[in-house]
């Protein structure tokens, strides 16, 4: 979780450096993540903060900030007196307890999001749908837009469906990430957003069992033709 802003004495100037460093917090993080999705860092492996400040070329404690950061979404680990190790991948039972999970919760969000949702949350929903274009490479610089996009776009499902505690149990998954960093490629991009379309198309024309059947589909597809063949590769 970012900071709050620091406090000012009242008619104090603005500390012109708190964006900086803001800035370069932000920029060190998205950088650690990367080398994480893209396994430059392997699963399960140690991560050495002064190691990470002299490739990085910062001082240790941006570092130490973003790792704080990666711990919340699971990515790596703090272990006592041996500092940060990043997560294994999940592996197949965690996978598909995680596919159980939003089985579960996400086609009957997505058919009361159809029921519930107002004007402004459906244009919302067709505003997100214009916010992301289909990864060009299989990298994961290509690939966090799509990730950042498949987060924002299930969360506001979840919140059209007016749930909070829905919205709550899904956004702890912290499920796209950890799905993208297993396994992503070119093709997966274009099919996802295909798939949230109809979703999205459902939702907008108030018809929930389409809503629920168009997110059962694209979760289903999601997990079996595209996930599941992955953790079932031998090594």
């Amino acid at each position: 979780m970012d900071r709050p802003p620091a406090r000012t004495a009242p008619g104090a100037a603005s500390a012109a450096p708190l964006p900086r460093r803001q800035m370069l917090t932000d920029d060190v993080h998205e950088a650690i993540k990367g080398l994480i999705m893209d396994h430059a860092i392997a699963p399960g492996a140690r991560v050495s903060i002064d190691g990470l400040a002299r490739q990085l070329g910062v001082s240790p404690t941006p570092v130490r900030e973003a790792l704080a950061r990666l711990e919340t979404a699971e990515l790596v680990v703090k272990e006592p007196l041996r500092g940060y190790r990043t997560t294994p991948l999940l592996d197949r039972e965690q996978l598909a307890d995680l596919y159980r999970f939003r089985l579960l919760i996400e086609p009957w969000a997505a058919a009361r999001a159809a029921e519930n949702a107002d004007e402004r949350g459906r244009e919302r929903l067709r505003t997100e749908m214009a916010a992301c274009d289909a990864p060009s490479e299989a990298t994961y610089d290509a690939y966090k837009a799509l990730t950042a996009h498949d987060t924002r776009f299930h969360v506001l499902v979840a919140e059209l469906a007016g749930s909070a505690q829905v919205r709550l149990a899904f956004e702890r998954t912290h499920c796209h990430l950890h799905i993208f960093r297993l396994y992503y490629d070119r093709g997966i991009g274009q099919r996802t957003l295909e798939e949230h379309r109809l979703i999205t198309d459902a939702v907008l024309a108030g018809d929930p069992e389409a809503a629920e059947a168009a997110m059962r589909n694209h979760l289903e597809t999601a997990y079996y033709e595209r996930l599941k063949p992955v953790t079932e590769r031998p090594g």
